[in-house]
């Protein structure tokens, strides 16, 4: 969806920056509601299995005020758990740019940031 409007802002940005903003933030606009939209969809999915596990509101069930904490709880974790694998792919493409940079200084005998050197994609 983002790489269509990429195209489209690019297109209208031929025949104009006003036209190339509307084009821009419609699209922008799309994409907001739509993440809002799946926010409050997996919000309530998680709710609902909460409250069907936990017994949520019955005697002897989890009280209906601790729910929200629970969701949050959960959201930390997510949050947690994308924070370590952003990192960790942060340092495999590192790891992958220095080698692919040792394998053209040694092999090809190619500077560290020639264009020649399929590697400095990495670099960008």
């Amino acid at each position: 969806m983002s790489v269509r409007a990429n195209v489209r802002v690019a297109g209208a940005a031929r025949r104009g920056g006003r036209e190339a903003l509307r084009v821009a933030l419609r699209a922008g606009g799309f994409a907001a509601i739509l993440v809002v939209a799946m926010a409050v969809l997996g919000i309530s999915a998680l709710f609902s299995t909460f409250a069907y596990f936990f017994g949520v509101g019955t005697p002897g069930g989890l009280p209906l005020h601790e729910v929200p904490l629970m969701l949050v709880g959960y959201g930390f974790g997510a949050s947690f758990v994308a924070l370590f694998a952003q990192l960790g792919g942060g340092i495999f493409t590192k790891a992958a740019d220095v080698g692919a940079d040792l394998v053209g200084k040694v092999e090809k005998s190619i500077p560290e940031d020639d264009p020649r050197n399929p590697a400095v994609i990495a670099d960008l």
